[in-house]
């Protein structure tokens, strides 16, 4: 029986990995271990109870005011005992976060095979976004094993020079999570609260819109608001302390505008599901999203996910207030262009991509 070890700390990284723990615990032929560093603390936690996953390592690397620095360094030395005391065959990490980065580089220096889940995307510029891209591209040289989101995700791999057998597309886990948590007997107080309106959903954190990027943002949405009789916004704010403080500040007082407690997992699929339109700057709402039939609007300059953009579930609108601002209001008034986006393609898969990952695993593990 062949070993595998999961590595993921954060929010993201665990919505999408703990469907693909339940697939891999499912299967007879390997024994599947979990290693959670808690990059993100009480984020990941609710995560973990939502998907009834419970791990067999905790790092609990999160401290107050933590850099980029602390979180390589503490997953790095905080991963040495648990691979040691493990020792796996192989250890899947997922996407582009800094505990997916130093997890795959804690592998590389004992030998062991690195799986990268939500390989191959790309914006080609090192900033954008910030330091994701880099991590991503980083654990891209350090894996063996490639499970890309889509054909555009694989086909950037094999440009790179990644061997065409080491490739593997799959859909992403994303869309399996959301079989999971999106209920239709769900209700919740703040749902009652937009019921009478078309509800913005809106989220803000990357670390490159921080300062005046956010703060324009977030003007430009209490704008096209206060405009509109039938439009209210919630707003689950991101537990950085600068989000809260640009949100306070720039949304504060508006009657329509909702700022919430972070949500778990479920309540923020509930959530998406029962909106009218979403507002963001994340990457993986972008992937769920579309899949829920709900336009995006993606507060950034360049996407890793060009494949929702092609298919028209999304529209990248840049960070300035202006900007997005019109593509609000456009959204918001013109029912030809929200009716293209509402109803236009999902192309981030089925649902069934963590059966995927799992027989592709199974078989290259057998084969090596």
């Amino acid at each position: 029986m062949k070993k595998v070890l999961l590595i993921f700390g954060t929010r993201p990284e665990a919505v999408k990995m703990c469907p693909l723990v339940r697939e891999l615990k499912g299967r007879a032929d390997m024994k599947t271990v979990v290693c959670v560093t808690g990059q993100h603390r009480q984020m990941l936690d609710g995560v973990l109870r939502t998907f009834a996953v419970t791990p067999d390592h905790d790092l609990d690397v999160m401290r107050p005011d933590q850099s980029l620095e602390d979180v390589t360094a503490a997953v790095l030395l905080g991963l040495g005992p648990v691979l040691e005391a493990e020792a796996p065959d192989a250890a899947l990490v997922y996407g582009d976060t800094t505990t997916a980065f130093a997890g795959a580089l804690a592998c590389f220096y004992r030998h062991i095979p690195v799986g990268h889940v939500e390989a191959g995307l790309r914006t080609y510029d090192v900033d954008r976004p910030w330091p994701e891209e880099f991590n991503r591209r980083a654990v891209s040289l350090l894996s063996r094993y490639h499970f890309a989101p889509t054909q555009e995700a694989g086909d950037n791999l094999l440009r790179e020079g990644v061997p065409a057998e080491r490739v593997f597309v799959t859909g992403n886990t994303a869309i399996d999570a959301l079989r999971t948590t999106v209920r239709d007997d769900y209700v919740n107080k703040e749902l009652d609260w937009a019921a009478d309106s078309r509800l913005i959903l809106l989220t803000a954190h990357r670390r490159e819109n921080l300062g005046v990027p956010m703060e324009g943002m977030f003007r430009a949405v209490r704008r096209a608001v206060e405009e509109r009789p039938d439009v209210k916004v919630l707003f689950p704010v991101h537990l950085n302390p600068a989000v809260g403080r640009a949100a306070e500040e720039q949304l504060s007082g508006c009657g329509r505008i909702r700022l919430l407690a972070p949500m778990d997992v479920a309540d923020f699929h509930n959530f998406m599901a029962r909106s009218y339109l979403i507002v963001t700057d994340s990457g993986g709402i972008q992937e769920e999203a579309p899949s829920l039939g709900k336009p995006v609007l993606v507060m950034r300059d360049a996407t890793e996910r060009p494949e929702g953009v092609n298919a028209g579930t999304l529209l990248v609108t840049g960070t300035g207030e202006e900007a997005v601002y019109e593509a609000l209001c456009c959204l918001l008034d013109d029912q030809a262009a929200y009716r293209a986006m509402a109803r236009a393609s999902n192309p981030y898969g089925d649902g069934h991509a963590s059966e995927r990952i799992a027989d592709a695993l199974s078989r290259l593990l057998r084969e090596e």
